[in-house]
């Protein structure tokens, strides 16, 4: 029973990351199935601890929390972002950020309703599921959470996830990568509270939107 569950914790994992890079690979990468993927995984792995696993936390779901905090933080972010992170990175790169596929939102409401509503489902939901809620939390179930593993935990994942953006240009990949390293930092700090993160993140995006729709970059 014992070798079982180790070759399931070990297999599982490897298997579900596999698949995404084999549909990254192929063409086929959206978030949203690969979040759909790791939380079979981790449905296999975990059972009915599924959810906990990847770091939805009963206690942790406060209104305060989510609806107080992490919008305040995200504007913050945001601020860190469009002031400091795009004009710095844009000099030290001599490349603009690649914001071209996201003209056609501009002053269009329809469009910037139905983006809304896939940022939150997509980007916020799934991104966090499969980058802070599985990755990050199977890089530390194999090799721990060390300062030096914490270190090259979330360098290593932070650049994967700015290299998932490369539509926006080397310059984007870089400041998507250091906005992912804040991200799981606080992640971390929070003790793995992926509600927080997702609502972050939500809310980051969020306010994009408002500066998208007003053509404002």
């Amino acid at each position: 029973m014992m070798k079982t569950n180790v070759l399931k914790s070990t297999l599982t994992p490897i298997v579900a990351i596999l698949l995404c890079v084999a549909l990254y690979l192929l063409g086929y990468f959206q978030v949203i199935f690969a979040a759909i993927i790791v939380i079979i995984a981790s449905r296999i792995e975990y059972g009915k601890q599924l959810f906990a696993s990847l770091g939805f936390q009963r206690h942790r779901f406060k209104a305060r929390d989510l609806l107080v905090v992490a919008p305040l933080v995200a504007a913050v972010m945001f601020a860190l972002y469009l002031y400091v992170l795009i004009p710095g990175v844009t000099y030290l790169t001599g490349q603009p950020i690649d914001f071209s596929a996201f003209k056609v939102y501009e002053g269009n409401l329809p469009a910037i309703m139905g983006l809304f509503v896939y940022i939150w489902a997509s980007a916020a939901f799934g991104e966090e599921i499969l980058f802070r809620g599985y990755l990050m939390r199977q890089f530390v179930k194999f090799f721990g959470d060390s300062r030096i593993a914490l270190i090259l935990n979330i360098i290593l994942l932070s650049a994967v996830f700015g290299w998932i953006h490369a539509y926006q240009g080397i310059t984007g990949q870089i400041i998507t990568g250091i906005i992912s390293v804040i991200t799981a930092t606080i992640f971390y700090f929070r003790k793995y509270d992926l509600w927080f993160c997702i609502a972050l993140h939500g809310f980051f995006d969020t306010i994009a939107l408002v500066f998208m729709y007003y053509g404002i970059q």
